[in-house]
């Protein structure tokens, strides 16, 4: 059917209305693309990805070599400063002398920081040995070392006071680890898990509400060794960039090995209001799943760092982490 206007100057308009576009209805509309965690799977398989043996010489040559240059340019400089002017000379050496001072302090802190970390995987390994083979004295070897660890520290001094008081009482391996584990880690667990728990708070938050390229990725990868970092300090671990970046990449083999990085739908149901955001948009349902993936990598890195396995303390579930730090961020209420 149609209709026409006619007019002497105007000329004909012709407007059609048989052959208007029907409005779409919402059973018609394309749903809104599914949230997948690209941020912490690309930072994940990355630093997870064992490097080459070839890869490994190359870079280690070309440090060399790099050192070898930069030593004996400095060398030179130092010298015919010197044949120049004594003066200028004398003030290079002790600016050179001074770089090699930081760096040999530089080194010294890393190797120190390597050394806290073995230290807490000894005393994990032997502990997990002691258990297995009920060894009452080595698990009591094992908790004076723990013990050692931690002394002079105000957190767990009302928790190494108690546990004095009560390890004459017990008789077995499983018992003296078990009571250790309490008094000793659990202020520490509690630390851990607040990290974790604000870690994954902000790389939510940043992933739903920035919507820069690569954002998320960066800001994951920061909170992500950041957390790591704090993690291994609480337990007694801290250590310099190197031994930071070893402790990550050791944390993100392990997931990736297991397939922690692997997160589906119930993941995100086990958010309050995430199944629903994630429908309505998917920078939000993104932004729960890199927050749920910062709670796994968190809980791998508390495993890891912390010097006693999980004997009476319930070992902490990735999905309690993830409701306690997501829980109202991305509510309705």
């Amino acid at each position: 059917m149609s209709k026409v206007n006619k007019g002497a100057s105007d000329g004909p308009v012709l407007i059609d209305l048989e052959q208007s576009i029907p409005a779409a209805t919402p059973s018609e509309v394309a749903p809104v693309p599914e949230a997948r965690p690209q941020a912490m799977q690309i930072i994940a398989q990355i630093a997870a990805k064992p490097p080459s043996r070839l890869a490994r010489w190359f870079w280690s040559l070309l440090g060399a070599l790099l050192v070898f240059m930069l030593s004996v340019a400095a060398w030179d400089f130092v010298m015919g400063m010197l044949a120049r002017n004594p003066v200028l000379g004398g003030i290079a050496s002790i600016l050179a002398g001074l770089f090699v001072l930081v760096l040999l302090i530089l080194a010294i802190r890393e190797w120190r920081g390597f050394t806290r970390l073995k230290r807490l995987d000894h005393l994990q390994r032997s502990a997990k040995i002691a258990q297995n083979r009920g060894d009452l004295d080595g698990a009591k070897r094992v908790t004076d070392q723990v013990l050692a660890l931690y002394e002079g520290r105000d957190d767990v001094q009302w928790g190494r006071r108690n546990f004095n008081e009560r390890k004459a009482d017990v008789f077995d391996a499983d018992g003296l680890l078990g009571l250790a584990e309490a008094e000793l880690m659990t202020p520490l667990d509690g630390a851990a898990i607040k990290e974790i728990e604000a870690a994954a708070r902000s790389v939510a938050a940043t992933t739903a509400l920035v919507p820069l390229a690569l954002a998320d990725v960066v800001v994951a990868l920061t909170v992500n060794l950041r957390m790591i970092r704090r993690i291994a300090e609480i337990y007694g671990g801290r250590s310099g960039w190197l031994g930071n970046w070893r402790l990550t990449r050791s944390v993100l083999t392990h997931l990736v090995a297991t397939g922690a990085v692997s997160v589906g739908d119930d993941l995100i149901h086990s958010v309050a209001g995430g199944g629903v955001l994630s429908k309505i948009s998917r920078r939000f349902g993104e932004g729960i799943i890199n927050g749920a993936l910062t709670a796994r990598v968190g809980g791998a890195a508390l495993e890891v760092c912390r010097p006693l396995p999980f004997v009476a303390t319930p070992r902490p579930s990735v999905t309690m982490l993830v409701q306690k730090a997501l829980t109202g961020l991305f509510s309705r209420s």
